[in-house]
């Protein structure tokens, strides 16, 4: 009897319970109905994510360093069906094609059969066809407002940008990249729908030495009869990409054009053997290592022969030249003779740490890993110091070559805005402040007296190193197609700016005798520099070279 009666007890006990907790959700559930009818509609909808919500997400404007819009959103419609609730499919059939010419009519026919609750038509029709379309009175066919992305620039600055897919993802270039740093998150989640302001990415770019990298290049191309070619504008002291421009060049308002290989972003995805401006970073390990100085005899009188190989160089001088005047006369035979001196784990440690055997570290997604040699016995040495048997991308030369002019700092280059203390913070020391003095010293003198003449323009004291390579072809390497190249800093004697100019396949112009980097890609450098130098440095300084040589050489005397 007992027992009964707690079993009574117990089962009461527990329906007591479970009636509270049932009061108390349907009170949480009433008292969240009051808040919500308590809140305006707008806040409303912030938590609530419809279909039509999820097509709207917006990508934030993707603006240049002066905040010149190079990718922003625009409104556009798309077409859709709910077949279930179309009716007479052939008809509706008839109707859309005789407005929409261009659409598959198989597939319209297949897409509204059937009793889906959703299929797309047509993405971003034009607004000339909505009405059109409107007018025809199809049931459960409609349209849904949609975010396109727009490139204002066009090709200018396609490579870099990137472009988004018909869902407006980012799938290259720095949309690709914005995704990946959390936008495709806050989409997912409906924090980044249309309505909603997302704060402007700004890029390092300056749009304005963009568009004059881009047209100088053009006229190359076209006076030189080239294949390709590749500008790159870097701040020596903080590694920002201000500029960086690959011919031929895609729009990003035609993604479908970026699939043409032609048009592959040869700056960092493409890798090439660059030639004598390697001379740069072998006479640099050479000063660094105290294997040479600058007043250091080498015998250049004779071909070099290693094995069954054969080094010579292009304007033999057949004598004794310093180490300034291996630099100057880009001895092929003088630079083998230091590399050779520096050791082959010498050499592969210094151009490691420039950088040259690794995927450059930055933003831009398309990015090529170097070619790099296994095996490295003398010859390989003997070669790689003059740029061949290595093959890396153009910025991976513009970051090291801004590495030996400013003061001996590496880092990985930025599409971001970057500051000169961010920059050291991030920096390692790649050369003695002494021996980048010294190249500073080397590159002036080729830009006044050696192969840079033509590159020179007053006011910016420009100073560099060309690189004429012989492309490589099956079986060894071609007499008749080059790549050709100039590597520049300016102010060369206190060093702002790095450009890299590339030729692809120049060929001569008429009334020139040949078609090296001295008469193509050093005269383009002086047109870069003398349109982009007034945007970039305000005061030009009309130094004779005797002065600007002394600062250089009692600069590395005193540090």
């Amino acid at each position: 009897m007992r027992r009964a009666q707690g079993e009574e007890q117990g089962a009461k006990g527990r329906i007591a319970l479970l009636i509270v907790v049932c009061v108390g959700l349907f009170g949480l559930i009433g008292g969240r109905l009051v808040s919500l009818g308590m809140t305006p509609a707008e806040a409303r909808n912030a938590y609530h994510v419809t279909p039509q919500d999820e097509v709207q997400a917006s990508r934030p404007d993707i603006v240049d360093r002066n905040g010149e819009v190079l990718a922003t959103d625009l409104a556009t419609a798309s077409l859709y069906a709910e077949p279930r609730n179309v009716g007479l499919v052939d008809e509706a059939v008839e109707k859309l094609s005789s407005v929409l010419p261009d659409i598959d009519v198989a597939t319209l026919r297949r897409d509204l059969s059937g009793d889906r609750g959703f299929v797309w038509l047509k993405r971003e029709i034009p607004s000339r066809l909505r009405e059109k379309v409107h007018d025809l009175g199809i049931p459960g066919v409609g349209f849904l407002s949609e975010t396109r992305r727009f490139y204002p620039g066009g090709p200018s600055v396609g490579h870099i940008v990137g472009h988004t897919d018909i869902d407006n993802a980012g799938i290259a270039g720095m949309e690709k990249t914005i995704d990946g740093g959390g936008l495709g998150a806050l989409q997912a989640v409906g924090l980044a729908r249309k309505g909603r302001s997302l704060a402007p990415v700004r890029l390092s770019i300056d749009l304005r030495v963009q568009h004059a990298v881009r047209d100088e290049l053009s006229r190359a191309l076209e006076r030189y009869r080239a294949l390709a070619a590749v500008g790159i504008v870097l701040d020596a002291r903080t590694m920002e990409v201000v500029a960086m421009s690959s011919l031929p060049d895609y729009n990003p308002n035609n993604p479908a054009e970026a699939l043409d290989p032609n048009r592959l972003n040869r700056a960092t995805a493409g890798v090439y053997e660059l030639g004598s401006v390697f001379k740069t970073f072998t006479l640099a390990m050479g000063l660094d290592s105290g294997v040479v100085t600058l007043n250091t005899p080498i015998d250049a009188r004779y071909p070099l022969k290693i094995g069954r190989f054969t080094i010579h160089d292009f304007h033999a001088t057949h004598r004794w030249l310093t180490v300034k005047e291996v630099f100057q006369h880009s001895s092929n035979i003088g630079s083998a003779k230091i590399a050779l001196a520096v050791g082959a784990k010498r050499q592969k440690a210094y151009l490691k740490s420039f950088g040259m055997f690794d995927r450059i570290e930055t933003e831009l997604p398309e990015t090529a890993r170097p070619l790099v040699q296994k095996s490295w016995p003398d010859v390989t040495a003997a070669t790689v110091a003059f740029g061949h048997g290595i093959s890396v991308t153009p910025m991976h030369v513009a970051v090291a070559g801004a590495a030996m002019v400013n003061g001996g700092i590496y880092a990985p280059p930025t599409f971001y805005p970057r500051s000169e203390a961010e920059m050291m913070t991030i920096g390692r020391r790649v050369i003695s402040p002494q021996t980048s003095a010294m190249m500073r010293e080397l590159m002036l003198f080729n830009g006044t007296d050696g192969s840079g003449r033509n590159a020179r323009v007053p006011g910016y004291n420009v100073g560099g190193k060309t690189g004429t390579a012989e492309k490589a072809v099956k079986g060894g390497y071609s007499e008749s197609k080059r790549i050709n190249s100039f590597l520049a800093a300016f102010p060369i004697d206190d060093p702002q700016y790095v450009v890299l100019i590339v030729i692809d396949e120049p060929k001569p112009e008429e009334g020139k005798p040949y078609a090296t980097a001295g008469y193509n890609a050093a005269p383009t450098v002086a047109n870069v520099i003398s349109r982009v130098g007034p945007m970039l440095i305000k005061t030009p300084r009309f130094e004779n070279d005797d002065a600007v040589e002394r600062a250089i050489t009692v600069a590395y005397q005193d540090e």
